[in-house]
């Protein structure tokens, strides 16, 4: 049974993809427009019609080349996944898992709808399918077992997720530097006048007075949390030694 057209990850399942009659448009072309499209104005501002309005084409016209809106996030999610570059070779682990991370977050910062997407559709074009192989790579070459990376795999893509879902709806929304940081004092003064209330959210002012409270600072910090916890699987009872369990009868 053939994937519909208004499915997601429908374009990587349809035997033979579609393909277009004329070449008035090219597919490449509809995916960089796409791409800009949803830079400018997210998920919720895309439509086949504004998207053929930016090509300066029919609608009806994009149709030759994708089978619908579904398609066009598809295609424009793998190619913007496609800026994540490999790691070199021989890379130990944790350098490879951090520096696709770093970099993950940095795609999504560029392109702030891609988490958006991510969470919600298959992961199936050539760009993704290439970066979800050199991540489980990574942590498959540490010796834990398939459940521990598997595992291992969703700590670090749920984390990087979610930590960069909520920093660029603060970028979003707090766009001037001087008003943002007016505003994290106030929050902070506001949590210091009951710290007798709340003594153990005295840390954030301590951290504010340090610098520490930035952005790219508690995401490292945080990482190396969830690398921490990884790390301290391997060569135990997470490690390729107990992968076919016990011998005997």
């Amino acid at each position: 049974m053939g994937a519909g057209a208004g499915e997601p990850g429908g374009v990587w399942l349809r035997a033979g993809g579609d393909r277009p009659r004329r070449e008035r448009l090219t597919r490449e072309r509809i995916v960089e427009a796409a791409v800009g499209l949803l830079d400018a104005e997210g998920v919720p501002g895309f439509s086949m019609r504004r998207l053929a309005a930016r090509l300066r084409a029919g609608t009806m016209s994009l149709y030759e080349y994708v089978s619908g809106k579904e398609d066009v996030l598809d295609l424009a999610l793998d190619a913007v996944l496609g800026e994540l570059p490999p790691a070199a070779p021989d890379t130990p682990w944790r350098a490879a898992v951090t520096a696709q991370a770093a970099q993950s977050r940095r795609v999504m910062l560029r392109h702030p709808w891609v988490p958006a997407l991510v969470g919600t559709r298959p992961l199936l074009g050539p760009n993704a399918l290439a970066a979800s192989e050199r991540f489980h790579a990574a942590l498959a070459a540490t010796g834990l077992d398939d459940r521990r990376v598997a595992a291992a795999v969703s700590a670090v893509t749920g984390y990087v997720d979610g930590y960069v879902l909520k920093e660029a709806l603060w970028r979003a929304r707090h766009r001037d530097p001087a008003a943002e940081a007016d505003l994290r004092g106030r929050v902070w003064a506001h949590i210091g006048e009951r710290a007798d209330a709340y003594p153990a959210l005295g840390l954030y002012a301590r951290l504010a007075a340090e610098g520490a409270t930035d952005f790219d600072t508690q995401f490292r910090i945080g990482l190396d949390i969830v690398l921490d916890g990884i790390a301290a699987q391997i060569g135990g009872a997470g490690s390729a030694a107990v992968r076919t369990g016990p011998r005997g009868g």
